[in-house]
């Protein structure tokens, strides 16, 4: 990569500017180690993790707070195959796809290996839910403890009493890690706007893999996921909720990415 090209930040990390945000270039392990070091520091400032996958990037395009959120958080991985290929093809290449549904259970086994106490808190879902997906990390994860649960109301995010009910229990539960299950874009919007009031080691916005880890929703096989075709594989699993979010994006994808080769031309 052209150094030329490529931005510092947090540290000596490296980051590359495409569709408008700022993705750090660590490969998989890379992430775990990042994320190991700010738990094990004891820092209670809240960084928070984002994922940018193609639905991500078309919101953003549209979404001013979204973009905003984005810019705030501490560390951005991308997220699925296209994006990586979009990088590679405007000249900015990145290592490869770290999604958040193979990072939190990945970050489980790590914590877990070491035998080094992980104090968890999930959020979003459903109550039942979150019952399976406690019993699940903490049967097969014996070092990682679920300190807090919590599924809020629908529009839970427009209410102030709410918002402010659930910094407490989180605050009150001393997680190391907090992870937002509640979909994209609304948990990168209520991370960033309360992050500075929840004392946890890091946030990570993960969408389904609380779900996933629950066995509520089943992930695609590996050659799928290796091959990029794991959309495909949610589609048929939920197409009433996805069709539409996926034919849109696949019309605007492709222009934005036009519009980034031209203005780099």
């Amino acid at each position: 990569m052209c150094k030329s090209e490529a931005m510092k930040s947090n540290g000596n990390r490296e980051r590359v500017r495409i569709f408008g945000i700022d993705i750090d270039v660590l490969d998989f392990f890379a992430v775990i180690k990042v994320l190991d070091e700010w738990i094990l520091s004891g820092r209670k400032d809240c960084p928070y993790v984002v994922t940018p996958n193609v639905d991500h990037i078309v919101k953003l395009n549209k979404n001013p707070t979204f973009m905003e959120a984005y810019q705030k958080a501490s560390l951005v991985i991308a997220d699925g195959k296209p994006v990586i290929l979009a990088a590679r093809l405007l000249g900015k290449p990145l290592p490869g796809t770290v999604p958040g549904s193979d990072l939190i259970p990945a970050l489980f086994e790590h914590f877990n290996c070491n035998q080094q106490g992980l104090r968890v808190f999930l959020l979003g879902t459903l109550p039942g839910v979150l019952d399976k997906a406690t019993a699940k990390i903490e049967g097969t994860w014996p070092h990682v403890k679920v300190v807090g649960t919590y599924s809020p109301p629908q529009g839970f995010e427009y209410s102030m009493t709410e918002c402010e009910y659930i910094c407490s229990t989180v605050s009150d539960a001393q997680p190391d890690m907090l992870v937002l299950g509640l979909g994209a874009p609304k948990q990168e919007l209520w991370i960033s706007r309360f992050a500075d009031r929840l004392p946890v080691g890091v946030a990570v916005c993960a969408g389904a893999t609380i779900d996933f880890i629950a066995g509520e929703k089943s992930r695609a096989p590996l050659w799928m996921r290796n091959c990029g075709l794991e959309w495909f594989y949610r589609l048929l699993s939920e197409p009433r909720r996805l069709i539409g979010r996926y034919a849109y994006d696949a019309c605007i994808f492709p222009r934005l990415f036009l519009r980034e080769w031209i203005s780099r031309s």
